[in-house]
């Protein structure tokens, strides 16, 4: 299935590029929808005119080891911009704890090239990362919760977020081998999952992404 025809109308006509000029590449990684019409898509220039299924082998490459996870008890409205932000950061997977249904409108279409896995409770996904032998972090701020500042996070790892309201449900902190909070300074209580979620995931590149392999 090429990802063209479903994807060519995601923004408006003056992004991304026109129809291809002069001779088509031979490279079967390149769709001919998109050559003939143009790549309108949220993609790096890396993928244009790559069909859905090239770009995805190809990040499947380079994933870096970590897992995000977000409980969805309430349908959150930021799993969307989790998923974003995973795919941003070239999470290995993202993980669903709860209801399977969440609202996709923030992803901006990066569910696509995102591995997603649904758990329908914490004890599936405990269960799940035991057997891949990923500890679990999680990252709300709790009484008792270590700053993520000064907090050296493992390079193979699931980071939980939980959700806006209530945060990391009882369940799912008693599996956490730590759960992480980040240093805030004004009047509110505590930012949104998805804000938290792009602080974290930025927080393990800084220690063991490869800088120099990402793109502005």
């Amino acid at each position: 299935m090429s990802g063209s025809s479903v994807e060519t109308g995601d923004l408006a006509p003056h992004h991304g590029l026109g129809p291809w000029e002069g001779e088509w590449p031979a490279d079967p990684r390149y769709d001919r929808e998109l050559l003939a019409y143009g790549d309108r898509r949220n993609v790096v220039d890396r993928y244009r005119y790559w069909t859905l299924e090239a770009i995805v082998a190809d990040l499947d490459q380079r994933r870096h080891p970590f897992h995000v996870a977000i409980e969805n008890w309430h349908h959150d409205l930021n799993i969307g911009s989790v998923v974003r932000t995973a795919n941003a950061f070239l999470a290995r997977e993202v993980h669903i704890v709860g209801h399977r249904r969440w609202n996709r409108r923030g992803a901006m279409v990066t569910d696509r090239y995102q591995h997603i896995r649904h758990h329908p409770t914490v004890e599936d996904f405990a269960a799940w990362a035991d057997a891949a032998g990923l500890p679990v972090v999680g990252v709300d701020n709790l009484p008792g919760s270590v700053p993520l500042e000064t907090y050296e996070l493992p390079r193979e790892c699931v980071l939980v977020f939980g959700q806006e309201s209530v945060g990391l449900s009882e369940a799912m902190r008693e599996r956490a081998v730590a759960t992480l909070a980040i240093a805030q300074y004004g009047s509110t209580r505590s930012i949104n999952a998805g804000a938290a979620a792009a602080i974290a995931m930025h927080a393990w590149v800084r220690l063991h992404g490869d800088v120099d392999a990402g793109h502005g």
